[in-house]
């Protein structure tokens, strides 16, 4: 009922502008109001949501591999040993996040190659643009995933508050409903989400053809979020046993 009172205001009122314009055509007929999706004419929902599986995939990786590593360490008690040697702080969390990275950007490669050339999914922007918010995004999956082990004694403390954290993320980031359609309290909450940045930035590139230039705000709220997660990290880390 709302569509159809619309029409026909839209319609009387392009006639009343073909009357004051003096085309015939127009104010026979009015105006015929079609709505258009730019990016999705299809409205496909895989062209909208394999490239949001990127960046959950690559989420899961970094937090799985780095919290349960640590803390399996901490368990079996070679973790001790590290203690003992020079290795400072943040030499350690080197260690555990560079071996992390390389494969989170190799799930990255695989993910994206079977989006584009298994299901079709166009990408219309830049690779490198992908690549750089990749890579700032493993680092603060990263930096996330040792602050998980930092407060996590066994590799079960580890995976339950893993998914504590990435569920509420994958929710809040706008992977199963938009963050516009959501309340003003959880719109404002998930500002602090790196999920939601990186998804804004993947379906950009992927969909619009975005580059950098226009995705910048998104780039430094990743960037900040794993500066600041990572000198949490490191501070927390200590080299005693407690």
């Amino acid at each position: 009922m709302a569509l159809g009172y619309a029409t026909r205001v839209v319609q009387a009122f392009g006639r009343e502008q073909g009357r004051a314009g003096g085309d015939a055509r127009v104010a026979l007929r009015g105006i015929d109001l079609r709505s258009r999706a730019w990016f999705n004419p299809g409205l496909e929902s895989r062209v909208y949501n394999v490239p949001a599986v990127i960046g959950i995939v690559v989420l899961l990786m970094c937090l799985l591999l780095t919290a349960l590593a640590v803390a399996r360490e901490r368990e079996i008690g070679t973790l001790e040993q590290l203690m003992v040697t020079p290795l400072t702080p943040a030499e350690l969390m080197l260690g555990k996040t560079i071996p992390v990275a390389i494969v989170g950007m190799i799930d990255l490669v695989l993910v994206t190659a079977v989006a584009v050339l298994w299901f079709d999914v166009p990408l219309r922007g830049s690779v490198l643009a992908l690549l750089v918010a990749a890579l700032i995004y493993i680092l603060a999956g990263l930096s996330l995933g040792l602050l998980i082990s930092t407060v996590s004694r066994s590799q079960q403390e580890a995976f339950m508050t893993m998914f504590l954290f990435i569920l509420p993320a994958v929710i809040l980031g706008g992977f199963l409903f938009p963050v516009e359609t959501m309340p003003a309290p959880f719109r404002w909450l998930s500002v602090l989400d790196p999920v939601r940045h990186f998804l804004h930035v993947v379906r950009a590139i992927f969909l619009k053809g975005e580059g950098i230039a226009g995705l910048w705000p998104q780039y430094v709220g990743l960037l900040a979020m794993a500066i600041c997660a990572l000198a949490f990290s490191v501070l927390r880390f200590r080299k005693t046993v407690v």
